[in-house]
């Protein structure tokens, strides 16, 4: 006899009837909860002005009025430029989300505490990340064009600098959580610290960030036609000076356009993870691409 004593086992159906029903305390927390939930809906709602019905009603009337002036769609021979300001839209979120990739590449192992354990400069390594992230792009985009002036330049940059903080997060968060065995694999050989970056590390964590990043040029396509709004270029721009003069005619044939072309870039998007994510569960590697 050790004087150890056995612990008693928890039957399942004790677990079942504790699951089933909480004690008191926990029921009171969970009723004031909901109070609490309810009341901040209601107070949201009054602060907002949600309950002001004649208000309510005007504006529905109004948004009647505007779409039958945009029905039917006509372009009155503007369609090539309205085409020609859809492809530079697509440009800037292509070339924006590429240049957030590539700095997400740079930040992401930086930012990572299993490639660089230094606790400081990970801490200010992810609070860049944070800074980056917390302004949106609209503000990055007011930004930039007070320093490069009007034009897609300015909405290049405010989509790479914005999503870089935010891929650059998902993308840190992932190389943490690789298979720490092929690592260990790859420096047993004698590798060095790049050599097992990019034989250990990247192809586990290559398929997340494709993914993230065709999921981000999808976005991108519509979050430039914001950014063009301020000023940024793009279809965003012909599209704000259309609704100023009041040709909604007009302004449907944008919209008409903006939807067909975020529809093919969805399409396409879901083509390209089948094609380069999708094959994943059978082993990704660096040739597929």
């Amino acid at each position: 006899m050790t004087g150890k004593t056995i612990p008693t086992p928890v039957s399942s159906e004790l677990i079942t009837q504790q699951a089933l029903s909480p004690s008191w305390s926990q029921r009171l927390i969970r009723f004031l909860g909901l109070i609490f939930l309810f009341g901040f809906t209601l107070y949201s709602l009054y602060e907002l002005d949600f309950f002001n019905l004649p208000m309510i009603w005007q504006g529905l009337t109004k948004l009647f009025d505007t779409l039958q002036f945009m029905l039917p769609p006509a372009a009155h021979g503007r369609t090539l430029d309205f085409l020609v300001a859809v492809l530079e839209t697509l440009a800037m979120a292509f070339l924006g989300t590429l240049l957030a990739t590539i700095m997400s590449l740079i930040f992401g192992f930086l930012g990572a505490k299993n490639v660089i354990g230094q606790p400081l400069f990970h801490f200010c390594i992810r609070r860049v990340m944070d800074f980056l992230r917390g302004v949106d792009a609209l503000i990055w985009a007011l930004i930039w064009i007070n320093v490069v002036g009007l034009g897609p330049f300015a909405g290049i940059l405010a989509i790479a600098v914005s999503n870089t903080g935010e891929i650059s997060k998902l993308f840190s968060e992932a190389i943490e959580n690789v298979d720490r065995g092929p690592i260990q694999g790859v420096r047993a050989t004698g590798a060095n610290l790049m050599q097992t970056i990019c034989y250990a590390i990247l192809p586990q964590v290559l398929p997340v960030l494709l993914s993230n990043c065709f999921y981000y040029f999808e976005s991108n396509t519509r979050s430039a036609t914001i950014l063009g709004i301020v000023g940024a270029g793009g279809v965003g721009l012909i599209l704000a000076d259309r609704i100023r003069v009041m040709a909604w005619d007009q302004v449907s044939l944008l919209i008409i356009m903006i939807l067909i072309t975020v529809y093919i870039i969805d399409n396409l998007s879901v083509f390209l993870r089948s094609r380069f994510i999708g094959s994943s569960n059978r082993g990704f590697r660096l040739g597929h691409i």
